[in-house]
């Protein structure tokens, strides 16, 4: 296996992927995975949701890439989803060298880096985007999404929302443009959601308004609601415990098997 750093802007050094490519095995060719760990656009919590997640993507037949990317009110939304689409683009353009199928190119996010891999699937086709970045249209459309306990609506998660438009006083319209129910429509990747009830930090009906809009514009998606783990379970296995013994939990370990069988038959 190799690791790679790749920077993804050339003014801020803190904006870049760590890559952890798989040698090559026979003719398999592998799909790609790209991680956005979470931190309320306040920092990057890469630590547990970031090269943990990858290794555990890479046994499912995925080559990993974590994403690092702008927080702290640097600049305002959607300067995080340029640089997703840079960062698609990359493995996109590199399919061949990366041994990836070009056509199966997933993002995975957590908490704040779900509202950031919801907003790859559902608002890709930003102007703003499509301005920054030379490409193709649609060529940064993932695959589809994978959201684990996501934040999703400025409705029921303002922190987040603050740190993303860098106003503690963000106006209606500011929220509306990215709340990311709103924006589903027929153009939206396919989604996996994973969230539990008793997440005191990020409602669980962020899933449940995705899930709605998902529903209500035909889209495909599945969705797994567990009874009983706090916010940042991130693997919900031994690895990513770290002391809070409710983070290791055997059902919600499942999620990437889950998740990557969920992939593994989406029509493409």
């Amino acid at each position: 296996m190799r690791f790679e750093k790749i920077p993804l802007s050339s003014e801020d050094g803190s904006v870049y992927m760590d890559a952890y490519i798989a040698d090559r095995v026979g003719d398999f060719t592998r799909k790609a995975i790209l991680v956005i760990p979470g931190g309320g656009y306040n920092n990057v919590c890469s630590d547990r949701e970031g090269e943990p997640i990858a290794m555990a993507f890479l046994p499912h037949g995925y080559n990993a890439f974590v994403l690092h990317y702008t927080v702290g009110r640097k600049k305002p939304f959607p300067a995080q989803l340029i640089e997703v689409a840079r960062a698609i683009k990359h493995v996109k353009d590199h399919a061949d060298e990366y041994n990836i199928d070009a056509s199966a190119v997933f993002v995975v996010g957590f908490s704040a880096g779900g509202h950031l891999a919801a907003s790859s699937g559902v608002l890709w086709k930003l102007p703003e985007v499509q301005a920054a970045v030379e490409m193709p249209y649609g060529y940064n459309k993932p695959t589809g999404v994978m959201l684990i306990y996501p934040v999703i609506s400025a409705e029921y998660h303002a922190f987040s929302f603050n740190n993303l438009v860098c106003s503690d006083t963000p106006t209606k319209e500011q929220l509306d443009a990215c709340s990311i129910e709103r924006h589903v429509d027929a153009d939206s990747a396919p989604a996996f959601i994973m969230h539990t009830v008793s997440d005191q930090v990020v409602d669980v009906k962020n899933a449940l308004s995705l899930a709605c809009a998902y529903a209500d514009a035909g889209l495909q998606y599945e969705m797994h609601i567990y009874p009983d783990a706090p916010h940042g379970a991130a693997l919900g296995n031994a690895i990513t415990e770290c002391g809070v013994a409710k983070w290791n939990n055997p059902a919600i370990a499942k999620w990437v098997e889950h998740a990557t069988a969920w992939a593994n038959v989406l029509e493409r």
